[in-house]
């Protein structure tokens, strides 16, 4: 199997959301509608990744920073090519890509309860920070 990683465009929106509303542990709001996500790869040109395999998008990630830190949304690959690297390749990547724009450190947003993406960051040598709480305010449109 031939795994190639691309830069992910607005054109990928409707198969990488088909792929990610499938994965288990993923949460969606307005921030993940079309223009959101548009606005998205705008500011982080060149950041956000596809995985594709067999002529199909089979992983991706948003990727993106705020000048200071580097963050990670949705980084998802398809149960069917599950534990063949994709998603440390996704990852690595995306690393590689903040740490060139002179980002040195990286956040995710794991939820309490998805063990399994817990398991899969701590193996790739991420922690969690027992010294924050994450806060979030609603802001009304």
């Amino acid at each position: 199997m031939n795994v190639t990683l691309r830069q992910l465009s607005i054109a990928d929106y409707d198969p990488v959301m088909v792929l990610w509303k499938s994965s288990e542990g993923m949460g969606f709001s307005n921030a993940d509608s079309r223009e959101n996500i548009a606005a998205f790869l705008e500011r982080n040109a060149g950041l956000s990744l596809v995985a594709e395999a067999d002529g199909q998008i089979v992983g991706a990630v948003l990727c993106g920073h705020d000048g200071r830190r580097g963050f990670f949304y949705h980084l998802a690959v398809d149960r069917q090519y599950r534990r063949r690297g994709i998603g440390q390749m996704l990852a690595a990547r995306c690393l590689a890509l903040l740490q060139e724009r002179g980002i040195h450190k990286v956040h995710i947003v794991v939820f309490a309860e998805n063990t399994e993406a817990q398991t899969f960051w701590k193996q790739l040598g991420w922690s969690k920070r027992d010294d924050l709480m994450m806060m979030s305010k609603q802001l009304t449109t």
